[in-house]
């Protein structure tokens, strides 16, 4: 789960780890009111979306203009750039170019800035072991360091046992070519970020830039948190942090009947059991010349009504020419899978190829519903035969 900028900091400040003070305002008055907190005389006004490079963006109204992240240096100026910006349309390189709307800022004190650097905390799959990754390269994006400077990135494992040990700040610290109070300072920051990191069962922690300050602190100039949502059951009061607006409505509705959906930008719509699966079956597709719309995993005891569910999702995407229903019946009853897909078809009056392959638990009863079914369901065999089928399909219907 993403959540906002503002609201990352209160969590991480909650750990002890320094942020500049700051107040998230939905108006140009609030804005104001926001700054007069603050003791200036340089205030940061800063959009808040689920997006990052919000400091090179541009908005849509005004695409040679500022970008969504300004320093000004009065009162006056917080009001008048925090009106510019809300309500305005974002477009950074991580929003696509539909961007995304502006509808809170956040206004910041101005700091000393002697350095920037990068400093996250992730969790590496291959190792399961929480890792630090650092560079000197800070305000960057740290895809573009690892392509351009790959020698400038610093990592460092934990073991999930020992955990944390001040040797692993130091290691970070003078890697990063801190010395003095800096050392310590970063060594306490560390350590109280992988608090936050474990506490709060987060999936990452990026602050870009960590900031050294002309006095040698070190601060969390940005911060961006991803909350993992498998953990949200313990952690009640953060599900309250969730944007719905934020969100794709699609996907925010395939959550609410449990199912995992993905957008993607393709014109083939997937339905799969089992993300091992859906994985495969996207890759099937582009083998043989197609491009798959989304990731869609109905899990493997889904009923009739979430399958009527996900087909709705899979075709509000206009993009969608065609779909791919890939299932293996082991928990799953194949009857059951087409008992879904016929009355999804029939309630949304289906207008593009479908094309379903089954296999496994009470497959001939299954594909007996689809063929009485009268629908123009396409079936196949096996997983190659499928992807053959609906690329062909999709061409021959343009």
């Amino acid at each position: 789960m993403n959540i906002h900028e503002y609201q990352a900091k209160a969590l991480l400040a909650r750990y002890g780890v320094p942020v500049p003070k700051g107040f998230v305002a939905y108006t140009k008055d609030e804005a104001v009111d926001a700054a007069r907190k603050l003791p200036g005389p340089v205030f940061v006004v800063k959009s808040q979306i689920h997006a990052g490079g919000r400091g090179a963006g541009r908005f849509k109204s005004d695409p040679n203009g500022k970008g969504g992240v300004r320093v000004v240096k009065s009162v006056e100026d917080v009001g008048a750039q925090a009106g510019a910006m809300l309500g305005q349309i974002l477009v950074t390189k991580q929003t696509g170019p539909a961007g995304k709307e502006v509808k809170r800022v956040y206004i910041e004190e101005g700091v000393d800035i002697k350095r920037e650097l990068y400093l996250s905390l992730l969790m590496d799959r291959a190792t399961s072991e929480v890792t630090i990754i650092a560079s000197t390269e800070g305000g960057m994006s740290i895809e573009e360091v690892a392509r351009q400077h790959p020698e400038k990135i610093i990592k460092v494992a934990i073991d999930p046992v020992a955990g944390y040990q001040q040797y692993h700040g130091r290691k970070i610290a003078f890697a990063l070519g801190l010395d003095g109070k800096q050392v310590g300072a970063a060594v306490k920051f560390i350590g109280n970020l992988y608090k936050a990191f474990t506490g709060l069962d987060c999936s990452l922690v990026e602050i870009n830039p960590l900031l050294i300050t002309g006095t040698g602190d070190v601060i969390a100039l940005d911060a961006k948190v991803n909350l993992d949502d498998n953990a949200l059951y313990r952690h009640k009061e953060l599900e309250e942090l969730r944007d719905e607006s934020e969100e794709d409505p699609a996907e925010l509705e395939a959550g609410k009947h449990g199912l995992n959906y993905i957008k993607l930008d393709g014109t083939i719509g997937c339905m799969v059991n089992g993300a091992g699966l859906a994985m495969a079956t996207m890759d099937i597709i582009k083998l043989y010349g197609g491009s798959p719309a989304n990731f869609l995993d109905v899990g493997g005891g889904a009923t009739k009504e979430r399958i009527t569910t996900a087909f709705k999702i899979i075709l509000s995407d206009a993009n969608v020419e065609g779909i791919l229903i890939n299932i293996f019946g082991g928990i799953m009853r194949c009857d059951v899978i087409a008992e879904g897909v016929v009355a999804a078809a029939r309630e949304v009056s289906l207008h593009v190829p479908l094309v379903v392959r089954l296999e496994g638990t009470n497959v001939d009863l299954g594909k007996k519903i689809m063929k009485d079914s009268g629908l123009p369901i396409i079936s196949a065999d096996n997983l190659a035969e499928a992807a053959q089928k609906v690329v062909t399909a999709v061409k021959e219907a343009k």
